[in-house]
């Protein structure tokens, strides 16, 4: 771990702070801190920033409620740069997206960039601009009924596939069942936030729960 003291501050005593969502690794904005708003950010465990347009620091989410509350923060290599994992509350974006980085300037045809969350988003398109002869339009035009039976479908090709212990088979049947339950959460207005929230959740409390195991069988063991 390094302090502030060590970090290469500009000129007029900033350094760029890239903030991306700890969950999805989606790149938030890219803003500017110095040491004041670095400490009041690592006491709050909340961003703080310096605005060069106004000439103050402001605290992320205080007039919106938007909050960004930082996982991790790392300097490069130079130390001359930060990146900040966050779990925000809200938009990053002051128009109100979810990041300030929504316009493409170039992208290569032949590099398609895949996430869940652009899966996610191409799935919600199909419920509310249904295309014609798109299978997910086909899937929300049945309802929720054909969309718990592929669900269940699907689940049970992959025990089958994982009973054989057929890798190859039971990644494909993974995948076709990962995008069945995404159409099911679409359906069912569940996000892939909600689900990300939940798993976070878990994972903090798991160690006690593991520890709380292991003290129960020690007294039944005694």
């Amino acid at each position: 771990m390094i302090n502030i003291d060590e970090l290469k501050f500009d000129e007029k005593g900033l350094i760029p702070a890239i903030v991306y969502n700890a969950a999805t690794k989606r790149i938030l904005t890219l803003a500017y801190m110095n040491k004041e708003s670095l400490r009041i950010s690592l006491e709050k465990g909340l961003t703080c920033f310096y605005s060069r347009s106004r000439q103050k620091l402001w605290l992320k989410g205080e007039t919106s409620g938007n909050y960004q509350h930082i996982v991790s923060i790392t300097a490069d290599c130079d130390r001359d740069a930060l990146a900040i994992a966050v779990n925000p509350d809200g938009p990053a974006c002051h128009l109100g997206s979810e990041s300030c980085f929504e316009y493409p300037v170039y992208n290569a045809s032949d590099m398609t960039e895949f996430s869940y969350d652009g899966l996610f988003e191409l799935i919600k398109g199909r419920k509310t601009n249904r295309k014609e002869g798109s299978y997910t339009t086909y899937l929300f035009d049945k309802g929720l009924d054909k969309i718990l039976k592929k669900v269940g479908e699907e689940s049970t090709e992959v025990i089958i596939a994982a009973k054989d212990r057929d890798k190859k088979e039971t990644v494909y049947e993974i995948a076709d069942l990962a995008y069945h339950v995404m159409v099911l959460m679409v359906e069912a207005g569940i996000t892939v936030d909600d689900i990300t929230k939940e798993l976070a959740s878990r994972h903090v409390i798991d160690h006690k729960v593991k520890q709380e195991k292991m003290a129960s069988d020690r007294g039944i063991k005694n």
